[in-house]
């Protein structure tokens, strides 16, 4: 989903289970009226919505975000193109997302370990 590379720039998500658009818009460095525009362009990032139409993000949103952002600012997408490659990779195994993941899990629990060795 998410290449290794692109890990390092961005900060850790919270082990939250949902996030407001401002916290989204801070981890995946993007302003919230980017957010709002990509909820239209791209039907797989639908996040849940609730009181006032106020928007709650999952990590699976925040992580499809961080992937929506490579491929446009990072590896020079158009909005049309981003959106063929996200549907084509939502045809594919899901495997490399649990991957992913699952690497990201390990890695945030290994900085935990350093801290309580500590």
């Amino acid at each position: 989903m998410l290449e290794p590379s692109h890990n390092d720039e961005l900060p850790p998500i919270p082990g939250k289970r949902y996030f407001t658009i401002g916290e989204v818009s801070e981890l995946c460095a993007v302003k919230p009226h980017v957010l709002r525009y990509w909820e239209q362009e791209f039907p797989q990032l639908n996040p849940v919505k609730r009181r006032g139409n106020r928007r709650y993000y999952q990590r699976q949103d925040v992580l499809m975000i961080r992937q929506i952002r490579a491929l446009l600012y990072e590896q020079g997408f158009t909005i049309g193109g981003a959106r063929l490659r996200m549907s084509s990779e939502d045809a594919k195994d899901d495997t490399t997302q649990f991957k992913q993941l699952i690497r990201q899990m390990i890695a945030e629990l290994e900085d935990v370990l350093l801290v309580l060795e500590k």
